[in-house]
Parts: structure tokens; sequence; C-alpha cells
């Protein structure tokens, strides 16, 4: 193996996989670092700069870029990239067929579903002020959702499937639509099948 990649104990790592996969832009660091206990499905490949923390688990066909920070259990699901320069927090998990934009950060325990898109760049092709959203601790972000630069999902927020999110949300809100409002607090969501109470009982 590569000097320049470092893997931890009880790796599982399909064929077909690319680790320490050589960047074109200059980065001060190329090594490549993965904690403990990795499942990394055919497909993926991870960029040199990396560090991964414990238990990363990836589907198939995941691209890490470069540069990009991971914490423990995180996982990603197939077809997703992780483009560079991002900062992922522990226990999170990013769905199938999502696009994180350079430069966003994603705190602890958040989910984010399928076909979410996040963009860092106010300006396209401008590059100079270029900073994806930051995704808040416990935030859940639904389906097809669309994030812009450099907004802030509060903790615990939840926003639904479809929406476009162009303002900050605030803590523990339910926001949804395009542009995304806030419509009421996640502890005010009921269970619409009935199978429990409320799905959310912050404090």
């Amino acid at each position: 193996m590569n000097r320049d990649i470092k893997i931890g104990k009880n790796k599982k790592v399909d064929k077909n996989v690319i680790l320490g996969y050589r960047t074109g832009r200059k980065i001060t660091d190329r090594a490549l670092a993965i904690g403990n206990n990795p499942i990394i499905r055919c497909g993926t490949v991870i960029y040199q700069g990396c560090k991964i923390g414990n238990n990363l688990e990836t589907g198939h066909n995941v691209t890490i870029r470069e540069e990009n920070v991971l914490g423990n259990n995180v996982s990603i699901w197939s077809n997703s990239l992780v483009d560079y320069g991002c900062v992922i927090g522990n226990n999170v998990k990013i769905h199938a067929n999502v696009y994180i934009a350079q430069f966003t950060t994603i705190e602890d325990d958040v989910f984010i579903a399928p076909g979410v898109i996040t963009a860092n760049d106010t300006c396209p092709v401008c590059t100079k002020c270029m900073k994806g959203p930051t995704i808040k601790r416990g935030a859940r972000i639904g389906v097809n959702v669309t994030l812009l630069p450099r907004i802030v999902i509060g903790e615990f927020s939840l926003i639904g499937g479809g929406s476009v999110v162009t303002k900050n949300i605030p803590p523990y809100s339910l926001a949804y639509g395009n542009p995304a409002v806030v419509v009421k607090r996640v502890t005010k969501i009921k269970c619409k099948e009935g199978i429990i109470d409320r799905p959310y009982k912050y404090k």
C-alpha cells in the first residue's frame, strides 16, 4: 500500500476501489488517513489529502474529493459526491445521489436524504467567495432539497422535500417551499400515520 495511505484495522475494501487518487490541485498534505472498521464498496474513489474517522461506510460509486475531514460513523450512499474542502462531523448519514459542494460544513448527527444538492458560489464562475451551506447539529434535510451558498440550517431543523433554501433557517424549525419558509417548530409536528404522538420531542 502507498505509504501516503494509512487505513485502520478491520477494513473491508471491495475490488475496484481507488484510495489516494491524485488531485490536480496544489495541496499541502497529500496523505490519506482512514480510521478503523471502514466498509468501502466498489466504485468508490477517495482522493489524497483526506482525514476520515472510524466506521466509514460507502455505497457504490461514491467520490470523496481531496482535503475533506470526516468524523466517526459517517455513511455516504451510492452515487454521492463530497467535493473538496468540506468538514463533516460524527454520525452523519448522506443518502444516495447527493452533491456536497466545496467548503460545506455538516455538523454531528445530520441526516441528508436522497437527491440533495448544495451550492457554494453566489456569483457562479467568479469563485472568489465560494462557501457552501452550514448544516447544524441534528438537522434533517428532505429528499431533493437544494441548499444555496452560505446559508445556515439551524440545529434539529427539518427541511421538507423539494424545497429551495435561500435564507438561514432558525433552530428547531420545520421549513419548506420554494423559497423555503418556516412553518412551525419541529416539536409541533405530529405523526400523520398515527403510529406515535410526535416524531420530534426535543426540549
